[in-house]
């Protein structure tokens, strides 16, 4: 089944994915991908160095335990502030996004299940 995502998504995800900014925006649309798979919907996922999957995994499933402990440990592995916060905001689109996927896919489910 295809997902159309409301508009005001997509325009989101366009500004996300369109603007230079302290990651590489391929690296901004793989962390996406990957916190999208991480909430169950399959999506190709590019390149993403090994330092981030810790963190990612902590945004993407317990992000209230995140503390400055995390944080220093990306500083300390050469990223920025500026970066930090982009890899944040693109792994918690991800989650949401994957997880706004899941509840439309079941709603179309139920939808033709109805129509059955």
């Amino acid at each position: 089944m295809s997902i159309t995502l409301p508009i005001t998504v997509q325009k989101m995800l366009n500004a996300l994915f369109s603007v230079k900014g302290g990651i590489p925006i391929p690296l901004r649309q793989a962390i996406t991908a990957y916190s999208e798979n991480d909430a169950g919907i399959s999506q190709a996922v590019g390149d993403i160095p090994a330092e981030l999957h810790p963190y990612l995994d902590k945004v993407n499933r317990h992000a209230y335990k995140i503390t400055d402990k995390d944080i220093t440990r990306l500083k300390e592995a050469g990223y920025s502030e500026e970066a930090i916060y982009e890899v944040t905001v693109s792994a918690a689109v991800g989650a949401g996004l994957g997880r706004m996927k899941q509840g439309l896919l079941a709603l179309q489910e139920s939808a033709k299940n109805e129509n059955s």
